[in-house]
């Protein structure tokens, strides 16, 4: 026979509180009416529940602790399946959570609801309309300096013959006769009560004799409208700005839900972004990097940015021009433009060029060539 303690999924030396813990959760996942018509989950929560009734009481733990099953006498042992009957099983469970419960409150505070029907929920409480998401695409230069962009969007908003009723007056709304207009309804089960939405009104509490012929009883009707949103400096590719209440309209009169705003950063023809630094590749001639210049860099913010590029400057030397670069989407400051330099090979060279490179060539030395010399020695160093 398996181990109490190993029913309940618990150690030897847990504490009470802890097995009133465990045997919450698997009575909860293993209860009936969360597994209608499973026999499997039937004898579990039997077997969950006389393990709790013996580990919960201190005189009949220390019995079985001493002498198991055996020791708690004819009658409190473990039948076959577990409990002898389920009404013995339900008492337990429901003395578990308190007596003054009832199994729709239960399920709603360990599972997030249960008891709301389609479309309604509890009476009183107004249902919020659905959020949209939308996806807009922003230049470069317009992350960096914001702009406003105007939507065309298609929302349920509330009907303007019925102000949201869904009536055509409001003497067409009749309280519901099934649920007395308290939007919940009860079956007896056992021992216990179980409440649920009704499903005459859907929860609402209220019916609809004569519907409105311009929404046909919803409520809500479909518009376009022309959103304007403003899009602040900064903003990167996948943020999503949240526009509370610009979503469809809930129905009877309830909240409209949210507009989100994904954002898609559009590709440039020389930029490119980290995080919220602007990266430039800048290409510059042989001679330019060798004697040295100074070169204008285009930005995104303002003017063109000036930077002194020294003698003898190596390809993928990295420039840095401060507070160049895209400002914090939540105002903290301004990235920098980082200015990559690329030394581009001549191509396509003039016979006096091949013949002035040529003597160039003949008059380098290792001094002018620092890395290629320090490359050459570390070989060396492999061979010798």
């Amino acid at each position: 026979m398996t181990e109490y303690y190993d029913i309940l999924e618990v150690p030897r030396q847990a504490t009470a509180d802890e097995i009133k813990k465990a045997y919450r959760k698997l009575a909860l996942k293993y209860h009936p009416d969360k597994n209608p018509g499973n026999a499997e989950a039937e004898k579990r929560f039997k077997e969950i529940s006389e393990a709790y009734e013996v580990l919960s009481d201190d005189k009949k733990r220390q019995l079985y602790d001493r002498h198991g099953v055996a020791g708690l006498g004819a009658g409190a042992g473990m039948h076959e399946g577990g409990f002898a009957s389920m009404d013995e099983a339900l008492r337990t469970f429901m003395g578990a959570f308190g007596g003054g419960m009832d199994m729709n409150s239960i399920f709603e505070g360990y599972f997030g609801g249960g008891g709301g029907g389609a479309g309604g929920g509890v009476r009183g409480q107004r249902q919020q309309g659905a959020s949209k998401r939308v996806n807009i695409t922003v230049s470069f230069e317009e992350a960096a300096k914001g702009v406003d962009k105007e939507l065309a969007i298609t929302n349920y908003v509330t009907c303007s013959t019925c102000q949201g009723r869904g009536a055509k007056s409001s003497n067409d709304v009749k309280k519901c006769s099934r649920c007395s207009g308290s939007g919940q309804v009860y079956e007896q089960r056992g021992f216990f009560s179980m409440s649920m939405s009704c499903p005459a009104c859907h929860g609402e509490g209220r019916v609809i004799t004569d519907p409105c012929t311009a929404c046909r009883g919803e409520g809500v009707v479909k518009e376009k409208q022309h959103v304007k949103i403003h899009i602040p400096a900064g903003v990167d590719n996948g943020m999503r700005l949240k526009m509370s209440g610009y979503g469809d309209a809930g129905p009877g009169g309830g909240p409209a839900g949210d507009l989100y705003v994904f954002i898609t950063l559009s590709p440039h023809e020389i930029f490119e972004r980290e995080g919220n630094d602007l990266i430039l590749d800048l290409p510059i001639s042989f001679t330019e990097a060798a004697l040295g210049c100074k070169k204008d860099v285009p930005s995104l913010t303002s003017h063109a940015c000036r930077i002194t590029i020294p003698e003898g400057t190596q390809n993928g030397k990295v420039f840095r021009v401060r507070g160049e670069g895209f400002p914090n989407v939540h105002g903290q400051g301004k990235g920098d433009l980082i200015v990559r330099i690329f030394v581009e090979t001549p191509t396509k060279l003039s016979e006096q060029q091949k013949q002035l490179l040529s003597e160039f060539g003949a008059l380098e030395s290792p001094a002018n060539l620092p890395t290629g010399k320090g490359f050459l020695d570390k070989i060396k160093s492999l061979f010798s």
